[in-house]
């Protein structure tokens, strides 16, 4: 895979079971690159290990007079050169394009989980997590990819180096035979700990960037109630945590860099004492002396890579596993496909509440709980709300939604949040959604009662002729108020035309005139299709086909808004707003009367 033939058509399916076995799977779906790399590691490594052989033969030509070998050993080096620039080269290359496909692929895993998921990804892992994940994560994770083949280079050097030289000065090969592995894994005692505070200095940074998201998210809120400063505090605080147990890892990696400093050096000094001792004697020359001492020297660009793979791995281990944890996250069960989807259509039947909206109706739902709410409308798209709600799926015309492809089920009913988001660009821009066609974005946008929001857009267009679909719509639609962008992200989903619409407040912002005008719209524009309105305003009740109560998790009752007024306090005290005294003295009236007619 090269970086121009990004992104994949299939990035694959992860094994997720742990954050190694998701490095595992990285690991062999970039295969190719590791072995490219690999070939120009060792190209590299064995150029610059084999430098003290052409210095050795130069010497040793020296101290002989031997203008032939002298020569050779000329040739050599140069030949090294040339291994040297070209291996560097390549292994920076294919380095590189491992890192930045592996972190495309994983980007693109993520990205496939995150529209899959849609709003229940972040009612499963916070918003900060995903955003630390799909960022610094993501390249850590690049980095151990990256570093692993070059890694293996590396060994295969050493090995090589070790080798050699018993071949070559038995008399010195024993020392180095022995010694360089044990520099190889002299840092291992220490490697527990550095990734300990490693994984402290992961989980305190993850939380300061969740810190970080809520309070921007947040921000405007917080402006109103004059919390900047205790969020900023907490924040600062968060900050330091994360500075101190960067440090403490720091320390750590510091002291195992120390070592892989010192105990070469170490093992170079009692090469050279040795080595001198086998020259004077006459058991070596002083060419091999000088090759034996080059190839120990040059050992430590080898393992430094041994190094480089510890770090690597002791900060992607925490970040592959909250890679993973994110993507083991799915949808209830394997799509059915086949003829099924083409039967999604019907009743919209909840099992949990036992709420049913039949086909070709505006149906309403009043739940005394907002939050409460939410999660029904978060289940109606077909997403289960609470962990426990696995088992149970919303069926639509008797099929199951979490049976259906993603784009199957996404036809099929449409979810708009009390709060949805706008994104930046165009107003035509954001109408351009995928979507059946039957509805013209001028419809909708009628119907959602827009206008002032065009006149307002025709107002800051930069264009001569002031059209409002070219105007920019600024980052989530700061520059309008939250009515109007309540009432486009309404447009934006009646133009969708889907075969059910599900809308939780979708009318809270706007004033009692508007808001009732807009019911209207959608009525008439949705007539023939289903509909599900969560709201509890009587303006919005009266013009339902149908009104359903859920109380405590369970629709008790339904029927129409002036029906339900009439004959169920607990409707009634959702609707109009009274007082538990107010409730319990209805209710008893109730009661008395019905004793009464009795």
């Amino acid at each position: 895979m090269q970086i121009h033939q990004l992104p994949y058509a299939d990035p694959g399916v992860p094994d997720v079971r742990s954050g190694t076995r998701f490095l595992i799977w990285l690991g062999r779906r970039q295969l190719g690159g590791q072995v490219r790399s690999l070939l120009w590691g060792l190209v590299l490594q064995l150029s610059i290990a084999g430098l003290p052989v052409g210095v050795g033969l130069a010497v040793q030509a020296v101290i002989d007079h031997d203008g032939g070998r002298l020569a050779l050993g000329c040739g050599v080096l140069v030949a090294l050169g040339v291994g040297i620039a070209v291996g560097d080269t390549m292994l920076h290359r294919t380095a590189v394009t491992n890192w930045i496909t592996a972190a495309a692929r994983v980007q693109q895993l993520l990205a496939r989980r995150t529209a899959e998921l849609g709003a229940l990804l972040t009612r499963r892992v916070a918003a900060g997590e995903v955003v630390a994940v799909s960022t610094g994560d993501v390249e850590k994770i690049g980095w151990f990819v990256e570093a692993f083949s070059r890694f293996a280079a590396a060994v295969l050097t050493l090995l090589a180096v070790c080798v050699g030289i018993a071949v070559y000065e038995p008399a010195l090969g024993l020392v180095v035979a022995v010694g360089v592995p044990a520099l190889a894994l002299a840092a291992l005692p220490l490697l527990p700990r550095a990734t300990r505070r490693a994984d402290e200095q992961r989980e305190k940074a993850g939380k300061a960037t969740e810190l970080a998201s809520d309070t921007v998210a947040g921000l405007r809120v917080l402006r109103g109630i004059g919390g900047e400063e205790l969020f900023l505090g907490r924040y600062r605080t968060a900050s330091q945590e994360v500075r101190r147990a960067a440090v403490r890892s720091a320390r750590m990696w510091a002291l195992i860099a120390a070592v892989q400093v010192l105990l070469p050096g170490l093992l170079l000094i009692a090469v050279v004492a040795y080595g001198a001792r086998l020259a004077l004697d006459g058991t070596i020359s002083v060419g091999a002396l000088v090759t034996v001492y080059g190839a120990v020297a040059l050992t430590h660009h080898p393992l430094r890579n041994v190094e480089e793979i510890a770090m690597a791995y002791a900060f992607s281990r925490p970040s592959a596993k909250r890679a993973a944890r994110v993507l083991a996250l799915s949808r209830v069960t394997e799509p059915a496909g086949g003829d099924r989807e083409a039967r999604a259509a019907g009743d919209l039947y909840d099992p949990l509440t036992g709420l049913i909206a039949p086909a070709g109706l505006l149906t309403a739902v009043v739940c005394g709980d907002p939050d409460a709410a939410g999660r029904l409308a978060e289940r109606l798209g077909g997403h289960p709300a609470e962990p426990g709600d696995d088992h149970v799926s919303v069926r639509l015309g008797g099929v199951p939604l979490d049976e259906l492809s993603l784009d199957a089920a996404r036809t099929a009913v449409l979810v708009q949040d009390k709060e949805p988001v706008l994104l930046s660009g165009t107003l035509r821009e954001l109408l351009d959604v995928p979507a059946s066609g039957a509805v013209r974005p001028e419809d909708a946008l009628a119907a959602a009662q827009c206008d002032d929001v065009l006149d307002a857009l025709a107002q800051a267009s930069v264009d001569t002729d002031g059209d409002p679909m070219r105007t920019r719509i600024t980052e989530r639609g700061r520059s309008l108020s939250g009515g109007q962008r309540q009432r486009l992200a309404l447009a934006r989903s009646l133009v969708t035309d889907p075969e059910v619409l599900v809308l939780d407040e979708p009318t809270s912002a706007v004033d009692s005139h508007t808001e009732s005008r807009v019911a209207a719209g959608v009525r008439k524009l949705r007539a023939g299709a289903t509909t599900v309105v969560l709201a509890s305003s009587p303006l919005v009740l009266d013009l339902a086909d149908r009104v359903v109560l859920v109380h405590e998790g369970r629709a008790v009752a339904h029927g129409t808004h002036r029906e339900l007024l009439a004959e169920e306090p607990r409707y009634r005290a959702v609707v109009t707003r009274e007082t538990e005294d107010e409730l319990a003295a209805t209710t008893a009236g109730l009661e008395a009367l019905e004793g009464e007619t009795a």
